[in-house]
């Protein structure tokens, strides 16, 4: 039994030891725009490569571009990590499109599969708000920020500055033959195979892959990296913006509902913290305010519709400059489809839901004393002036106003005070 149970312990023991040994690469996928959420999952993949003694990190990237902040930040985590860092655009179909191009310059390796494609790197105007001068600038910068990327991984710094100025794209076989990428694999066993036993240079120094056999060990996104992933949409944040305000809104005008109240506070607390992850233009926010004030007075004050048009100019301006320009590429922008159908809603949002509410706050009380201005009844007594009057089926003292009425005589109420009814004939 002893004996059987130190084989048990040293077969655990060498498993260990054997696992221990054996190399690991960290694999993450990163499948849509880039943005704040983004930049935190890979920043995070590298630590964890660094904590495991990885030999390598394998980014796993399709995107349509993001923001260029957020790809400042990855380009610099990538050329400072100390473990060598493998961009590979996977699966086939898959595009390293915009700021792709950045990330996928700035690896130790760049790897393409069969069928995709890599290039159009030139920062686009968001909602053609952006002058041309503003636009060069933007450009220039973009430009000399590749191409130094470029000359440090030793790739074609030419074609590198024309995906940014010229928007040119080109596939997996072209770039391999334009030197803009170091290899095609067509699938992930493929990609390390391939480069197993190459020497890379890092910031900790020159190191050799050992990646043949290695254990991968996938990292997905934290929760909150996720929820951030999602929020940091533009088209997302501007519809829990809008979703806030007509809560609010609707619940300081029908006091008491709290639903509407309820989901228009968390709505705006989720907006802005998207906002906190995209760069924000806060003269769109504060147009956008003013046309909602200019709704409400629509309600209001009889203006024939000028206030309304007014407002949906004020909502159509704000929405198409709620996003800066200079900070991003074209995927990170709202769509005109949604900005239609907000427009569309909040004019019919303050033509009837809150315009109800509105009319019942002015509508004439039906209930309690308030509810009895106006009504008709009958003198019981002969009021000389005050008396006794039936009014809803209940016998009131009352009080003319006109003086004697005589008994049995229809009355109005004309008002009310201290439960006694100021009344006169109809």
């Amino acid at each position: 039994m002893r004996r059987l149970a130190f084989l048990l312990l040293l077969l655990s023991v060498l498993t260990l030891k054997v696992n221990s040994q054996t190399p690991k690469v960290i694999i993450i996928t990163l499948d849509g725009a880039i943005n704040p959420a983004a930049s935190d999952y890979i920043q995070y993949g590298i630590k964890q490569a660094v904590k495991d003694n990885a030999e390598c990190l394998v980014l796993m990237l399709n995107t349509p571009g993001g923001l260029l902040e957020s790809t400042r930040t990855i380009v610099s985590d990538i050329l400072r990590s100390p473990v060598p860092v493998i961009v590979y655009v996977a699966p086939p179909g898959a595009r390293a499109a915009s700021a792709g191009v950045f990330v996928t310059l700035a690896a130790n390796i760049a790897a393409m599969a069969p069928g995709t494609n890599i290039g159009a790197a030139h920062p686009v105007t968001l909602q053609g708000q952006m002058d041309s001068t503003m636009a060069e600038k933007v450009t220039n910068d973009a430009a000399a920020f590749i191409r130094t990327i470029s000359e440090k991984r030793d790739r074609n710094v030419k074609w590198a500055e024309e995906a940014v100025r010229k928007s040119v794209s080109i596939t997996e076989t072209e770039a391999l033959n334009l030197n803009v990428i170091d290899l095609i694999a067509t699938n992930l066993h493929d990609l390390l195979e391939k480069i197993d036993g190459r020497i890379i240079k890092t910031e900790s120094g020159i190191s050799t892959l050992h990646t043949k056999n290695a254990q991968l060990v996938y990292l997905d996104m934290s929760f909150q990296q996720k929820l951030l992933s999602i929020l940091s949409d533009p088209n997302i944040a501007y519809i829990l913006m809008m979703l806030g305000f007509y809560g609010l809104l609707f619940e300081l005008y029908n006091p008491g509902s709290i639903f509407p109240g309820v989901v228009g506070v968390i709505s705006l607390v989720l907006a802005f913290y998207s906002f906190h992850t995209l760069p924000v233009n806060y003269a769109g926010i504060i147009l956008i305010v003013f046309s909602l004030i200019l709704f409400i007075l629509e309600i209001k004050i009889v203006s024939h519709g000028l206030l309304t048009i007014g407002g949906v100019i004020c909502l159509i301006l704000g929405s198409l400059m709620l996003l800066n320009p200079v900070s991003s590429f074209d995927v990170l922008q709202i769509s005109w489809e949604v900005i239609a159908l907000v427009v569309i809603l909040t004019v019919l949002f303050f033509s009837f839901a809150i315009g109800f509410g509105i009319k019942a706050q002015r509508r004439k009380p039906t209930t309690g004393l308030e509810g009895l201005i106006n009504e008709t009844g009958v003198t019981i007594t002969e009021l000389r002036p005050e008396g006794s009057v039936k009014v809803h089926g209940e016998i009131w003292k009352a009080e003319s106003s006109e003086g004697t009425i005589p008994a049995g005589n229809k009355i109005i109420v004309t008002g009310i005070s201290n439960l006694k009814l100021k009344v006169k004939r109809t």
